[in-house]
């Protein structure tokens, strides 16, 4: 029978029934990103929180400054809106890997990474990925209630702010990949990690037109794009190739980067036996 020759690609039919077949990346994917989701709706006290602590640091930012600065905040106020908004795109992608890998190792769960059929880095870039998108919505509440906060107006197309915002975060996903392998290494490292979130703001403010160089940094360049797509509203087909060219080679060279890293430190872990150590 054909279904007999060797070679042919395995059926429904090819498994005894009631055994398990074979676990496949749309279902790794679509595990993860239900977790994401049951996580979301099941804690809806944390996911307020930390939406309601973005906009009292907003809100400390605007009033604070508006009363020191005046004017000045007010020519400004559509950047610093902006540049806020990405800052916490950033926080969320970085934090998405390099905390939840050192929750991992203190709850003493990590091996259970390492022993799936997937590899741990694939199963943490797709729980990266998962918490990506859920930071993304709750960014974007907060972006939301700043703008209705300051009665400013920005240009938001859907297309252009998830692309230039997605590519410019994913370098960011890069670095925190790096400094979860770090972590699995040297386990309790908390502060030097949460010290890199506030050196996004450097980035994000990086002044890319006097310094050119900077562009090649994380955020900086998908910052200027940014700014220009929702301030200028420039759209995303407007934007030069060489533009797009760059945050794209920027988001994979670090994200790459990160991964690389990531698999040397979980490897060189192993060979020292601190892998399941805390």
């Amino acid at each position: 029978m054909s279904g007999e020759a060797s070679g042919d690609t395995p059926t429904s039919d090819s498994f005894p029934e009631g055994e398990p077949r074979p676990a496949t990346y749309y279902h790794l994917a679509r595990a993860v990103l239900y977790r994401e989701y049951l996580i979301f709706v099941r804690y809806p006290a944390n996911a307020i929180g930390g939406i309601v602590v973005a906009l009292f640091f907003f809100g400390v930012l605007f009033y604070g400054g508006r009363l020191l600065a005046g004017q000045e905040l007010a020519d400004s106020l559509e950047g610093i809106i902006v540049g806020y908004f990405l800052w916490t795109l950033s926080v969320g992608a970085y934090s998405s890997v390099s905390n939840d890998i050192g929750s991992e190792v203190q709850w003493g769960t990590l091996e259970r990474h390492i022993t799936t059929p997937f590899g741990f880095a694939p199963v943490a870039l797709l729980k990266g990925i998962a918490k990506v998108v859920r930071t993304f919505l709750t960014s974007g509440i907060i972006l939301a209630i700043m703008l209705l906060l300051t009665g400013t107006r920005l240009s938001l197309d859907p297309i252009t702010v998830v692309a230039v915002a997605g590519f410019s975060i994913t370098s960011v996903l890069g670095l925190g990949f790096a400094a979860g392998g770090i972590t699995v290494l040297y386990k309790r490292i908390g502060n030097w990690l949460n010290l890199l979130q506030f050196g996004f703001v450097a980035l994000i403010s990086a002044p890319v037109l006097d310094a050119p160089w900077t562009r090649f940094l994380p955020l900086a360049h998908g910052s200027a794009l940014l700014q220009r797509a929702m301030v200028d509203g420039v759209r995303l087909w407007e934007f030069g190739l060489a533009d797009i060219g760059l945050l794209v080679g920027v988001a994979v060279g670090y994200l790459v980067g990160g991964y690389i890293v990531f698999s040397y430190a979980t490897r060189r872990a192993r060979r020292l036996g601190v892998l399941g150590d805390y």
